[in-house]
């Protein structure tokens, strides 16, 4: 089985993101590649692009608070309740995203980080 991270690379997910008569699955695919694996601009961008849609679509889930270095933290209690699901699962998923995607998040206490 080939890595997500060796399935697709900057060329690829970039003509993704500008076609027009891709499904929904496959953008978000090269989105979730780029903000794991591009270039540091980009991630920028869609990390910018994803906190506003997150802010749309989950208004209750706030950030709380940022790390020294700069990263934002959320509540897990609010990441639970916007989903509708258990903390515990919510704990559970995010570990789940971690081993399978290989993403570093730190769960302290209550806080949920993304660790760079």
């Amino acid at each position: 089985m080939v890595d997500f991270k060796d399935q697709w690379n900057l060329e690829m997910a970039l003509d993704v993101l500008e076609s027009e008569a891709v499904d929904a699955k496959v953008w978000a695919e090269a989105v979730k590649w780029l903000l794991l694996y591009g270039p540091p601009h980009i991630k920028e961008i869609l990390e910018e692009a994803s906190g506003a849609a997150l802010g749309q679509c989950f208004p209750d889930v706030a950030v709380k608070g940022y790390s020294e270095s700069g990263q934002p933290y959320y509540d897990i209690n609010d990441i639970a309740l916007a989903l509708g699901v258990p903390v515990e699962e919510a704990l559970q998923t995010i570990a789940g995203f971690q081993f399978e995607e290989g993403v570093e998040l730190l769960v302290e206490g209550d806080r949920v980080y993304k660790i760079q």
